[in-house]
């Protein structure tokens, strides 16, 4: 009886598992391409899969087959089934059989490896050093992301802007740990390591970004640390004339926004005196030891995880740790509660987009 039970738990469990496993977000599942590498990636997948289930459905149609023809009551106790042992050509095939199935795949695999690999558009300049590819230098910290746009002389952090139907370069790195850029719908993952750079490509396809709201979502794919499952990133795709837009509103920032209630010009104060050694509110401070905060008014996260308002940012800056434990910011300045709540006043003001 409670092996019935179990056999029926189990069978529950399984159609769940297998039911919830094809669910997933537009902005966040690698089963829902939304760019032609993903998509590429997902037809190799695919490819394996068809190969598995072939050869799951031979075996199990000739186990069939075998346990239907050779049952004792049909053939009796004694005999005894023709032996095949030695056969040649029988094991020509069991043995070809496996070969072109990995060559089928292997193929593939490989001439998709060597084309996203190639990188040398990005690597080619004018004479006044610059290239025309859509460049973004992503560094990895514990535990947020830093995005450099090297030919628009415009860095920001935790929400890459991206052009869609543009093939996208990245060049990855890692300030302290090993870290992981993956965004899930778009393409697979790549390393971020401390001592090389890792260079690789995407294209972010345009009716797929308006099937998610022109917004997909990045994570850490290595650990890293014990905030590693919270170091997660934004990404806003947009169309490339309001990606230009955008580009020159950055750009136009030349200092930070100034200002306009009494709280957040007190909030400014704060900052100067606490946070600026830190954070940068205009789009340059490439390298900062915390995230460029130019656009932080604009975000939908705070840190990455939390609901944007207020409430959350104060919660942020009075304890960073009871959000992200292990951060670098904890312990790295002292305000008190009317301070932080003119910087969060401050903060929310900092806007470049109308």
């Amino acid at each position: 009886m409670n092996k019935l039970k179990n056999t029926k738990l189990f069978g529950l469990f399984f159609v769940l598992a297998m039911a919830l496993s094809g669910c997933g977000k537009p902005y966040l599942s690698a089963l829902r391409p939304a760019g032609e590498v993903a998509q590429e990636q997902f037809n190799l997948m695919m490819l394996a899969v068809y190969i598995m289930i072939g050869v799951i459905l031979v075996v199990f149609i000739i186990f069939i087959l075998a346990v239907l023809k050779f049952r004792r009551g049909k053939v009796g106790e004694n005999f005894m089934p023709k032996q095949v042992a030695g056969n040649h050509k029988l094991e020509i095939i069991w043995t070809t059989i496996p070969i072109i199935l990995l060559l089928i795949l292997a193929i593939p695999t490989v001439s998709l490896t060597f084309k996203l690999a190639d990188t040398k558009a990005m690597d080619k300049v004018d004479e006044k050093g610059k290239n025309k590819e859509m460049i973004v230098n992503v560094t990895a910290n514990q535990y947020w992301w830093e995005f450099e746009y090297p030919n628009q002389e415009v860095v920001t952090s935790q929400e890459l802007v991206v052009p869609t139907d543009t093939k996208v370069y990245f060049r990855l790195h890692a300030a302290d740990v090993k870290h992981s850029f993956w965004i899930p719908a778009v393409g697979g993952k790549l390393d971020t390591n401390v001592d090389n750079i890792n260079k690789f490509y995407l294209i972010f396809d345009s009716k797929k970004a308006k099937e998610a709201d022109n917004v997909f979502y990045g994570k850490c794919a290595e650990l890293c640390g014990p905030s590693h499952a919270l170091m997660d990133f934004k990404v806003k795709a947009m169309d490339k004339a309001d990606f230009d837009t955008w580009i020159k509103d950055m750009q136009g920032t030349k200092k930070a926004v100034a200002a306009t209630s009494d709280q957040a010009k007190e909030g400014e104060k704060v900052f100067k005196q606490s946070c600026i050694g830190c954070h940068a509110v205009t789009p340059t401070g490439k390298g900062a030891k915390g995230p460029n905060l130019t656009t932080f008014g604009e975000r939908t996260r705070i840190a990455g995880v939390l609901e944007h308002n207020e409430e959350n940012l104060k919660k942020w800056i009075k304890n960073p740790d009871s959000v992200k434990p292990g951060n670098k910011m904890t312990g790295q300045y002292k305000v008190s509660d009317s301070d932080i709540d003119a910087l969060a006043a401050y903060l929310m003001e900092r806007k470049v987009e109308n």
